[in-house]
């Protein structure tokens, strides 16, 4: 457990509502051995925070604009302890429960909140980590296809909408997305990525390429039973023949 040499667990707020920080913050005061380092209007700020001060605790609200509390989740990946504060459906709030993971209904009760933190406290005591990668594949899995790829770059995070990426190359665990000339790298397959873009755009043409049919120009005979793709921007990719069997459809 990171007390940060205090005796306190220093905890993150997340919330876009200025009122809805206030009452956690008041309700907060009557837990001494919980120290607020940051408190974040938006997922940007989030991210940043949290990547910057390594807190043991996130307090996250799940509907922003920008970035939802999912998408933060995606971003920061696991460390922290979280406790979600939502005004959320019923159907989420079952997520959170099959999961394990402690919510806030809003509004709560100063009660309510002791309770949460207990729950956190045994769980930063023990070393436990939250099963938070689920939740967020479950939350990805009901909004598929996907609009945009989130990529963070240290306490930075780039939003990249589906419809400006060229194409997709695998490197190992890795997939390097290219968009108008420039390459950003994100942590997940080309199988994962794959799963969550629009099937009708995204083509798989190699076991390494993902392309966006709406950037090639030809497909050129490269060698026997052999084909590369052209890309508009005169980027050359190979295209297996299994690949191909996928393009013809669409030529």
């Amino acid at each position: 457990m990171d007390e940060h040499d205090t005796g306190k667990l220093t905890a993150v707020i997340v919330d876009d509502e200025e009122l809805a920080r206030k009452i956690l913050k008041e309700y907060l005061a009557a837990h001494p051995d919980v120290r607020i380092v940051a408190e974040c209007a938006n997922g940007y700020e989030a991210v940043k925070a949290v990547s910057e001060t390594h807190p043991d605790l996130v307090f996250l609200d799940i509907q922003m604009p920008k970035l939802d509390g999912f998408e933060v989740l995606e971003l920061i990946g696991h460390g922290p302890q979280v406790i979600f504060v939502t005004a959320y459906d019923q159907y989420a709030l079952r997520a959170f429960e099959v999961h394990a993971v402690d919510y806030l209904l809003k509004p709560f009760s100063p009660e309510r909140l002791a309770e949460a933190l207990e729950r956190a406290r045994q769980g930063i005591r023990r070393g436990e980590s939250q099963p938070l990668a689920a939740l967020v594949a479950e939350s990805r899995q009901r909004e598929k296809p996907i609009e945009r790829v989130l990529i963070r770059d240290g306490s930075r995070v780039h939003v990249i909408p589906v419809e400006k990426i060229d194409y997709i190359e695998a490197q190992d665990d890795y997939v390097s997305l290219k968009t108008g000339g420039k390459e950003y790298l994100k942590q997940e397959t080309l199988s994962e990525l794959e799963a969550l873009l629009d099937p009708g755009r995204f083509i798989r043409i190699h076991r390494s390429y993902l392309l966006n049919i709406d950037r090639l120009a030809r497909i050129e005979l490269y060698a026997k039973d052999s084909r590369i793709a052209i890309l508009q921007d005169g980027t050359r990719l190979p295209v297996s023949r299994s690949g191909y069997a996928r393009l013809k459809p669409l030529l």
